[in-house]
């Protein structure tokens, strides 16, 4: 026989030369890895989210130095929503909080200075990461103290209520003594029964616009 076609009239479609990747995908002309599924592929262990929400100007040496102790972390960035989001239209800013900041962290860090429970942007850090169910910690930091007669510490009013329920970790600036204290404070977090999460409280609309609630340091 000649050196036609195999099946005349059916021409072999021409194969592809492109070469399969390990993820299962084809490639494209312009690839864009997946490093979370390679790394489950590979059997790597992937870094645990957090989310650090804070006064920036009061307390972003608190900041620096808790990423510190934090580097086997991935520490999501908010670049500092005060300064970048210059709007009152709140809705906007929530929305901007969970989609863009706070989206994919297992655990959000609330530091605790003294005029953190003020702070409407910190409010709203908080209640993003409680709809997404995510772990909560808040930290006491030296600049907050204690009121007489009591000793007691004002702390932004959604973190008191669910320290009261159970579900928020509370701990001291002072117990971070190593990367591994700080590591087991992330695993209690994600610990806590998500059954105990409180985000029925209306939604900060201005810096101190809600009666500061004090709990126990």
């Amino acid at each position: 026989m000649g050196g036609g076609p195999l099946f005349p009239g059916f021409p072999i479609p021409a194969q592809s030369l492109r070469p399969r990747t390990i993820l299962g995908d084809w490639l494209t002309p312009n690839p864009t890895p997946d490093l979370s599924s390679l790394a489950r592929i590979l059997g790597l262990p992937t870094k645990r989210k957090i989310f650090i929400s804070y006064h920036h100007h009061g307390d972003q040496a608190y900041k620096n130095a808790l990423a510190r102790y934090a580097e086997e972390f991935e520490l999501l960035e908010d670049h500092s929503l005060e300064r970048l989001l210059d709007t009152d239209d709140m809705e906007y800013v929530e929305r901007e909080i969970r989609e863009e900041y706070i989206s994919g962290a297992s655990v959000t860090i609330v530091l605790c200075g003294a005029a953190t429970w003020q702070r409407r942007f910190v409010d709203r850090e908080i209640r993003a990461t409680l709809v997404q169910k995510s772990g909560l910690i808040g930290v006491q930091l030296p600049t907050l103290t204690a009121s007489p007669p009591w000793g007691k510490v004002t702390v932004p009013a959604r973190l008191h209520d669910n320290i009261v329920t159970g579900y928020a970790v509370w701990k001291s600036w002072t117990d971070i003594t190593s990367p591994v204290v700080f590591r087991g404070w992330v695993e209690e977090a994600l610990g806590r029964d998500k059954r105990l999460i409180d985000n029925s409280r209306p939604k900060m609309r201005a810096n101190g616009q809600l009666r500061p609630h004090p709990i126990h340091g």
